[in-house]
């Protein structure tokens, strides 16, 4: 059977963080139809003082961020100590587990265009200890399709093994389709699954897609996407829904309102980092 498009939302253009403009797609209120994905913002701009001002130090509990760099620059710095820089093609791929403090910079640069996933950790994993990953483009597999181009970034595609998660079992792809191409990818039935048109617009589940806009599909055992008359860059993401209550509070995500009042009581009182700090936050 087929999956069919669920649900579609096109992004829209917001600031976050110290300026950043930024189109943000998922969030508060799409959290029940596109679990276990919270957040989905994209980066698209040839301005750097769109962005230059990035995302100075912040903490994070209870999810894992992970951000895809397809032009330009990222620069990370946590609380954990690591100091790391992703350029084109590049992902970083941060779990905060039970509590970090993380700061990212956008360096100026001809383009920037990306996209940060917020993907929720299960109940039982949400205190582990935070990580840090980055995954280089020597680590992602380039794979030929008809008419285009498969990055693995995380999980399976056929017989070929990208990064792979502790927490949630995550396949994620970057598609790059020629125009006028169609390209179908098998898919176990029960996963949840989003695909993202980062850019250009495309036929997804034989329905027109515009550009900056995440679907959610049925289930199924399949999905067909086309690009149109441009080349077309689709990120598709499948994982497993949680299906479990939802307490978020800024950068901050658990499951009950008392977990989430606990966790900004920690920040107050400076016991929220539950590992060593290496440098001064």
């Amino acid at each position: 059977m087929e999956r069919k498009i669920k649900e579609k939302v096109t992004g829209f253009r917001t600031r976050d963080g110290a300026g950043v403009s930024l189109v943000r797609v998922l969030g508060h209120d799409t959290v029940e139809t596109f679990d276990p994905i919270l957040m989905l913002d994209s980066f698209d701009s040839q301005r750097p003082e769109d962005y230059t001002a990035g995302f100075p130090l912040h903490p994070h509990r209870g999810i894992e961020t992970i951000s895809l760099i397809v032009s330009g620059n990222m620069v990370h710095r946590d609380s954990l100590g690591n100091e790391d820089a992703i350029s084109d093609g590049e992902v970083q791929w941060m779990t905060a587990g039970s509590g970090i403090m993380h700061e990212e910079k956008l360096p100026a640069a001809e383009r920037l265009l990306g996209v940060q996933l917020w993907l929720n950790m299960p109940r039982e994993n949400k205190m582990a200890p935070p990580e840090y990953h980055s995954i280089k483009k020597e680590d992602i597999e380039e794979i030929p399709i008809d008419g285009g181009l498969l990055r693995l970034i995380s999980g399976k595609y056929k017989n070929h093994e990208g990064f792979r998660g502790k927490y949630l079992p995550v396949d994620y792809y970057d598609i790059r389709l020629e125009p006028g191409k169609r390209f179908m990818i098998e898919t176990d039935r029960d996963k949840s699954v989003l695909v993202f048109t980062l850019s250009g617009d495309a036929r997804i589940a034989g329905e027109k897609v515009e550009e900056k806009t995440a679907v959610k599909l049925t289930e199924g055992e399949s999905l067909v996407i086309e690009s149109l008359e441009k080349e077309a860059e689709i990120l598709f993401v499948s994982s497993d829904m949680l299906k479990e209550p939802v307490s978020w509070g800024g950068p901050i995500v658990m499951n009950t309102e008392e977990e989430l009042r606990q966790a900004f009581a920690e920040l107050r009182t400076g016991e929220f980092l539950k590992e060593k700090v290496e440098y001064d936050v």
